[in-house]
């Protein structure tokens, strides 16, 4: 079981931390953040397509997977784990 626990957690870890890069990159709730890294790329590809970003490119797939990231995730995850890695501990 705590084979099972740690996948879980380290998949959980590897989808939180790739938000937070999105997040960090400049891709945010309330749209992506000026002078970001993520705004260089929309200006590059907007410029590419000849002045509007595509609805299939990479910056607008960027952009919806950074939306989402919220502190309660890493607050909910975290607790989840440790509430888990104690069952564990005390029943198994």
């Amino acid at each position: 079981m705590s084979d099972f626990i740690q996948i879980i957690a380290i998949i959980a870890g590897i989808y939180l931390a790739a938000k937070a890069v999105f997040f960090l990159a400049g891709f945010k709730s309330t749209g992506i953040a000026r002078g970001s890294y993520g705004a260089t790329m929309m200006s590059r590809a907007a410029v590419a397509s000849g002045g509007a970003v595509s609805s299939g490119s990479i910056v607008a797939i960027s952009q919806r997977f950074g939306t989402g990231f919220r502190l309660s995730e890493f607050a909910t995850f975290f607790a989840v784990v440790a509430l888990g890695y104690i069952a564990v501990k005390l029943y198994f």
